[in-house]
């Protein structure tokens, strides 16, 4: 569960781990956190909010409204740049693009990741919303289980899970006690470990802070992300929020994820889709 006292958007450890630092017009150093590892690699939505802040700083506009990226080589905790571009800026969206580099073990620069993402002013949207989607139906969060419930520790390094409130809804663990439902789903409440409120640049990282519905569906090994897209919907309001992932097509060793948040006040506050490849455990 988030700490009763609430980590101030600042003081977190999410906004120290995604820091950035120019040092150049358009270029940002910055440290990749083996805070943020699971399975050994750095999660891909820590990742994508890592450069969201370097393009936040970037683009003359606050708010991450669509963001695509394509993830080329896998990130490894230590040193990183990020190389952001302006694309265009116009009265109420601007985009941007940014690729984040590595050294690899000959000394060149491995692109980790690229991103191409548009900008705008989530407070200067209207009000109104017509709708057909409905929030998750997930029991009450003191009814869902954490990682720390599960009698199958995931392997390798889940540094990460100690920086997240994940509360799984039961009907979603099967995987974790050896029977999967064999069903493409996954649905949890979803918060920062020290009580961080969430805001449009932290959803980035929850569209890809969840199990993976691979696991539901009876794979083991974790899954690595291709492609992701996100879209920002509005700010979202304080408190934890419900995160459902679905999967409906498996085939030719890759998979879809359908990511909804939803915020404390019944809001869809961001939607996602991504391309992942399937691995053997």
């Amino acid at each position: 569960m988030a700490q009763a006292t609430q980590a101030l958007i600042g003081d977190s450890e999410f906004d120290r781990d995604t820091a950035v630092t120019l040092r150049e017009p358009g270029v940002y150093d910055a440290e990749l956190s083996a805070g943020w590892t699971i399975i050994q690699a750095v999660n891909g939505g820590y990742l994508l909010a890592l450069l969201g802040r370097a393009l936040g700083e970037a683009l003359p506009h606050p708010d991450p409204f669509t963001v695509s990226a394509h993830y080329l080589t896998a990130s490894q905790p230590g040193p990183a740049v990020i190389r952001t571009e302006v694309v265009r800026t116009g009265r109420t969206l601007s985009t941007g693009q940014a690729s984040l580099f590595q050294y690899g073990e000959d000394g060149a620069e491995v692109e980790r990741i690229r991103v191409l993402a548009t900008y705008g002013d989530l407070d200067a949207l209207p009000d109104e919303v017509r709708t057909t989607a409905q929030p998750p139906a997930i029991p009450p969060i003191e009814h869902c289980l954490g990682p720390s419930d599960s009698p199958t520790p995931i392997p390798g390094s889940s540094a990460i899970t100690e920086r997240l409130m994940i509360k799984l809804d039961p009907a979603t663990i099967g995987w974790a006690l050896g029977a999967p439902s064999g069903k493409g789903e996954m649905r949890a409440w979803f918060g920062l470990a020290d009580g961080r409120d969430a805001d449009p640049l932290s959803l980035l990282l929850t569209v890809d802070a969840l199990p993976p519905t691979a696991f539901e569906m009876g794979l083991q090994g974790w899954t690595p992300t291709v492609e992701l897209t996100t879209h920002i919907r509005c700010r979202p309001a304080p408190g934890p929020l419900r995160v459902s992932i679905t999967t409906r097509n498996l085939a030719g060793g890759f998979l879809e994820e359908d990511a909804e948040v939803w915020d404390s006040s019944n809001r869809l506050v961001a939607q996602s889709r991504q391309l992942a490849k399937t691995s053997k455990g």
